[in-house]
């Protein structure tokens, strides 16, 4: 029987792999970088207590915050991008936490700067950034004024400083555990013995044999049930991370000041929320459907995630898929399509395949110095993994757009906005893959991806988010973070959702343990808000003309210059309503009642 073999970084070819000579050709460029870096911060001093001083003086410190800012980011990201390919090797190790460190000490150093900027007379501030030599800075100032009640003293943000890498640690370790030291063994199948990694247990929940899904689905949870204590206490100590950092800056609670960046009111969160619950009759009926379409008696909660649709073997080798995507996108222009074409494959902006120590899953990574990287672990039996490279596509894309039109002080975009690019990709190719095909079952295929892909960010993310605000809510409110509140809370919320037509395992709930977003607290609803607002996008750009593909080119291109409901209300969708999120329920039933008829 044949055993697969995930290679080692060293045996991975380097067309396959990301080219960081776009950010360093040579380690000591780095080290060079980091030593700059350093003597700058030495520099911070000179200006403590002269900020507000004079126009000059401040224009000054704005101009030395972004470089030195600039070139920070420079090198977190190179540093990060090696770790992410290989997080076991010692040198990508070091530099990490080189960097890490570093930025750390950068950062204490100069954490009397914002304070002393909000000090300043708020009616001098205005009218010192009305001379056109604060062009570049005005944004970031604005929206730094808004942080005026949550910033402490000099003192204090010093210290908050010095404690942040402290802070990191809890998510830190829970990859490194997770990622690297868990050990999860393989499974035999038919096509032969495979590791279980974080990367393989998702295909593993796809396979078409259920005795495979299960004993994947049991060895997997096996070994998280087995350090359910350890995991429990790294999100305990990054709740109450959460919870000290909105308490020293005088936050009502966590989630607030988790929104306050984005200026995103507690009603968007609530009002998803309610608007999903009410659909949950919708995603228990999308249950019934998988169940009777598989042939199951019980649908277990290891065949969630089976495919529906069998029969549909599709090959795409990585430079196929690009061709595909590219020609999925052709409504967004002949600049962009060109562009991400070369940087999805002559530039190297992808890291395409797995490999030993590489970091599970999928992710975009822009900066303002080099260009957007993708990580992928891509398989070219697996049509979603095209998805996932749209989705990852719209992000960098979004990234070059907004690197390209704004300076580097207002840049860079929020999280809230980046999930509706990656997003809106996926809903023109699902739109192009259909029209495309006169294959009844590959068309029974694409509606069950979207409706997998519904469920899977707009119910399930949002069944994250109301999770993390419970667990955030009983902790502050005083209640002991244990492993039996941890996995209680989460199975209630398992039972809400997927209702009485799915059967839950006893280690169902060690789910909660193993979501990483959860280390980045009040995140995941983002996905739930980014869908809904990219099928609302995605439908004016493919119905619309020249207007709705510009709209949508200039939403990718404001960059950080606003805050993302205004940025997203010009593209022409309002995410402080309900009705975005009520409409992506209504597709949701329309592709059931298209399945069902299909």
């Amino acid at each position: 029987m044949k055993e697969h073999t995930i290679p080692l970084r060293s045996e991975v070819k380097k067309e396959d792999t990301w080219n960081l000579d776009h950010l360093y050709t040579e380690e000591e460029a780095f080290h060079a970088d980091l030593e700059e870096i350093k003597l700058l911060s030495h520099k911070a001093p000179s200006f403590q207590g002269k900020i507000g001083t004079s126009k000059e003086t401040f224009l000054e410190v704005l101009e030395y915050v972004s470089s030195i800012s600039l070139k920070s980011e420079k090198v977190m990201q190179y540093s990060f991008l090696r770790h992410a390919a290989d997080g076991s090797d010692n040198t990508n190790q070091r530099l990490k936490s080189m960097a890490t460190t570093l930025l750390t000490d950068v950062s204490a150093a100069m954490s009397f700067i914002e304070p002393e900027i909000l000090s300043i007379d708020e009616n001098t501030i205005t009218s010192w950034l009305l001379d056109p030599s604060f062009k570049d800075h005005k944004v970031m100032v604005m929206k730094m004024l808004r942080y005026k009640p949550h910033v402490l003293s000099g003192e204090m943000e010093h210290l908050m400083a010095l404690q942040s890498e402290v802070g990191h640690k809890a998510n830190e370790t829970f990859s490194a555990l997770t990622n690297i030291d868990f050990d999860f063994g393989s499974i035999k199948t038919d096509e032969g013995i495979i590791p279980l990694s974080q990367s393989t247990y998702s295909l593993f929940m796809q396979h078409t044999d259920q005795k495979v899904r299960k004993a994947a689905y049991k060895k997997f949870y096996k070994t998280f049930n087995s350090h359910e204590n350890t995991l429990a206490s790294l999100y305990e100590t990054s709740v109450k991370q959460d919870i000290f950092r909105s308490k020293v800056r005088k936050h009502t609670n966590v989630r607030s000041m988790f929104l306050f960046p984005d200026n995103v009111e507690d009603a968007v969160y609530d009002s998803l929320i309610s608007s999903v619950k009410e659909a949950l009759p919708s995603l228990h009926r999308y249950y019934d459907i998988r169940k009777n379409q598989l042939g199951l008696k019980k649908l277990n909660h290891y065949d969630v995630y089976a495919p529906m649709v069998e029969g549909v073997k599709v090959t795409h080798t990585y430079e196929q898929a690009v061709d595909v995507i590219t020609s999925a996108l052709s409504p967004l222009g002949e600049e962009y399509v060109t562009t991400l074409r070369k940087g999805l494959t002559h530039d190297r902006w992808v890291d395409r395949y797995e490999n030993k120590g590489k970091r599970s899953g999928a992710f975009s990574s822009g900066s303002f110095s080099g260009p957007p990287y993708i990580l992928m672990n891509y398989h070219e039996d697996v049509l979603r993994d095209v998805f996932t490279l749209a989705h990852e596509g719209g992000n960098s894309m979004h990234s070059y757009y907004s690197a390209k039109n704004n300076p580097y002080p207002s840049y860079d975009y929020t999280i809230f906005e980046a999930e509706v690019a990656s997003t809106f990709n996926e809903q023109l190719l699902a739109h192009y893959l259909l029209n495309n095909t006169n294959d009844n079952v590959m068309k029974k295929y694409i509606v069950s991806k979207q409706l997998e892909d519904t469920v899977a960010t707009l119910y399930r993310q949002t069944m994250f988010a109301e999770y993390e605000h419970i667990i955030h809510t009983l902790a502050e409110g005083g209640e002991p973070i244990t492993v039996e509140l941890l996995r209680g809370e989460y199975r209630k919320l398992l039972e809400q959702y997927f209702g009485e037509k799915v059967v839950l395992s006893e280690e169902s709930d060690l789910e909660g343990l193993r979501i990483p977003h959860f280390y980045r607290a009040f995140y995941v609803y983002k996905y739930a808000t980014g869908i809904s607002a990219a099928i609302a996008l995605s439908q004016k750009v493919l119905n619309g003309g020249e207007k709705e593909r510009g709209d949508y080119l200039s939403f990718l291109s404001s960059g950080g210059s606003t805050y993302p409901i205004d940025s997203l209300k010009l593209a022409g969708v309002d995410m402080s309503t309900e009705e975005p999120v009520r409409e992506a329920l209504k597709t949701f039933d329309t592709l059931l009642d298209t399945f069902t008829s299909l």
